[in-house]
């Protein structure tokens, strides 16, 4: 199967599928290198994964919340996809925040309430989820703070006060600025680097 870059893609499950069913296809699914597959809106999406200079941007987002993470919880962006079941979701984070015990688990599955902290990087594919879908499930889901970093836009959302309809809180900032990430982490994210670097002159 060829896939656009930066275009997701519907593996022709049909809306509204058993939910567990799709988790099972998603785990038998064979994603091309380059891709990963998440179940958004009742449909297995896979899209393309971040540029290669997100990785300097995870990275620094790592490094800079670690020393403020909560007690016995552990920071990280490895591949991991986190469930939701009452909204028959699966997300895969860019960056997530969750404590240490979420981990001892030999399910591929893990809980999605268990989050502390997610954070995702848009690309143009995935923009649009990042700032509705995903805004309303994790807080739904009581996940504190979620952070999105529009890297389109050139600018971070810290979201927070998690309820039924998403977040009553949210802040913008352009990349280069401070900023206020809320409890448990109660620090100030430098966004400082996490713009793309320049295109090389023609």
């Amino acid at each position: 199967m060829t896939l656009m870059a930066e275009r997701p893609v519907i593996d022709g499950t049909e809306p509204h599928s058993d939910f567990e069913e799709l988790l099972d296809v998603l785990d038998e699914l064979h994603v091309p290198d380059g891709y990963k597959a998440e179940i958004i809106r009742g449909s297995i999406v896979a899209s393309p994964w971040s540029r290669a200079y997100c990785f300097r941007v995870m990275e620094l987002v790592c490094d800079r919340l670690r020393p403020h993470a909560p007690q016995e919880h552990r920071i990280g962006s490895s591949p991991f996809l986190y469930v939701f079941p009452g909204d028959e979701r699966a997300y895969g984070p860019d960056i997530y925040v969750a404590h240490q015990r979420t981990f001892e688990s030999l399910s591929n599955h893990l809980d999605g309430e268990a989050l502390a902290f997610v954070a995702e990087l848009t690309s143009s594919s995935t923009r649009g989820d990042d700032l509705t879908d995903k805004v309303r499930v994790y807080g739904k889901a009581g996940v504190p703070v979620y952070l999105v970093l529009d890297m389109q836009e050139e600018q971070a959302t810290v979201f927070w006060t998690p309820s039924d309809k998403g977040y009553d809180s949210h802040c913008t900032v352009p990349f280069g600025e401070g900023l206020a990430i809320p409890a448990p982490f109660d620090c100030t994210l430098d966004t400082t680097g996490f713009e793309p670097p320049t295109p090389p002159a023609k």
